[in-house]
């Protein structure tokens, strides 16, 4: 069941069912953004929406997915429900996405090229500390 918070944004939103269609989309819009397409690797995602307007995505899938980015040997979370508002080389105010820590799993609330022809990618947490990687490692198949 989708969240208040998307039910806010629902009306004049873009909405796509089923897995391979949402896959699409929300691969197309990372790279509208200017972001790295395998910065989402969810699975059996049910539901992608985009209000344009107010610059907010979400993904609904049937279940939680963790994924490890392998080159940089980093631990992701996401929630059945992820949220994020967008714009051009940014995710900012994100919801269900975490990354292990040492041992604690900290809420990721925004990710962003400090400029648009930086390699780097930062992830910030909710804790306010951030982190850098290599944008590459975040490109699909990595």
């Amino acid at each position: 069941m989708a969240s208040q918070t998307i039910e806010n944004y629902r009306a004049g939103a873009e909405v796509y069912n089923g897995h391979d269609l949402c896959k699409e989309k929300s691969i197309q819009l990372l790279e509208e953004l200017c972001l790295p397409k395998g910065l989402l690797p969810l699975e059996d995602i049910e539901e992608f929406g985009y209000n344009r307007e107010a610059g907010f995505i979400w993904l609904i899938q049937k279940k939680k997915k963790d994924h490890v980015f392998k080159e940089i040997k980093r631990a992701v979370s996401y929630a059945p429900e992820v949220t994020a508002f967008v714009e051009k080389y940014k995710l900012k105010k994100m919801t269900g996405v975490k990354t292990k820590e040492l041992l604690l799993w900290l809420s990721v609330v925004e990710v962003y090229f400090d400029n648009p022809t930086s390699e780097k990618l930062t992830f910030k947490t909710g804790t306010g500390l951030s982190d850098s990687f290599k944008a590459a490692a975040f490109e699909l198949g990595h």
